[in-house]
């Protein structure tokens, strides 16, 4: 008989485990959750329509994605003097050739940095959303170095006045908490993927909580942009098959992953394959 009180102990132990793992990676309600309409079944250029000849997050390819009616997956981050700009890389070797971090030049110095040889500089956020006018969705990824929320406030400065469509993401969960917080009209999406599995150097609690969706107990996204490399992983496929959050899947480099990824999301972040 006791083996019997055990097996039902140890059952209602892991069920109320697997029901407080639900609770915690519970995405917004559906019932409050801004329309995501204009988001889904959409493919979105990975830092605009770029190739060898246009360097990505330049105006170029932004109004090259815009004229091949794609939507647009960018990233935005401060320059020194508390402009947004537009720009993946926390640092700017990679992209410009200049040593130091976005954080260390203006605005203007920015734009006249050549990205990889090009005449294109670094362009504002404020230049893009000019380029696009709402003709196309914006996937506007937040980049946070550290706990840094500067870029929030800053960039709703640009974004309450826009009329076209578009969400706000972040690998950094207390981004979305802040826009809980104080845009809670704004379409929110939590970034993740199996942190791990790519060998990525971090607070290991931080990565592992971000990768199963923890942090959705005070983020409560709207939608869950994951690795596409991943889409089996437990909580992304709860939140989207049991929690109804939009799917989104990044990032796409064929035609073979995008076939793939049909499967499993519903709006898709491509990158070099439209040439």
């Amino acid at each position: 008989m006791i083996w019997l009180y055990v097996t039902v102990g140890i059952a209602a132990a892991l069920l109320f485990l697997f029901i407080l793992f639900l609770f915690l990676i519970k995405p917004r309600s559906p019932k409050k959750r801004p329309d995501t309409t204009p988001f889904e079944g959409k493919e979105y250029a990975h830092r605009g329509l770029h190739n060898k000849n246009v360097p990505e997050n330049s105006l170029r390819a932004i109004a090259d994605a815009v004229d091949r009616g794609l939507g647009i997956e960018l990233d935005i981050q401060l320059s020194k003097d508390g402009q947004v700009v537009v720009f993946h890389d926390l640092t700017l070797n990679r992209m410009t050739g200049v040593d130091g971090k976005v954080i260390d030049y203006t605005a203007e110095e920015l734009s006249k940095m050549s990205l990889n040889g090009h005449p294109d500089g670094i362009p504002t956020l404020k230049q893009v959303l000019e380029v696009v006018d709402g003709k196309i969705p914006l996937i506007i990824e937040m980049k946070i170095p550290g706990f840094d929320l500067s870029v929030c406030p800053k960039a709703f400065e640009l974004l309450d006045e826009y009329q076209g469509p578009y969400c706000v993401e972040s690998f950094q969960p207390f981004t979305l908490d802040w826009l809980r917080k104080n845009r809670p009209h704004v379409l929110r999406g939590q970034l993740s993927s199996d942190f791990f599995a790519n060998k990525e150097k971090g607070n290991a609690l931080q990565l592992f909580a971000v990768k199963n969706l923890l942090t959705n107990v005070f983020a409560r996204p709207d939608f869950i942009a994951y690795d596409i490399r991943y889409p089996k992983t437990v909580a992304f496929r709860l939140c989207r098959d049991f929690w109804k959050a939009l799917p989104i899947g990044w990032t796409i480099r064929s035609a073979e992953e995008l076939n793939r990824a049909k499967n499993h999301f519903d709006a898709w972040i491509c990158e070099n394959i439209y040439d």
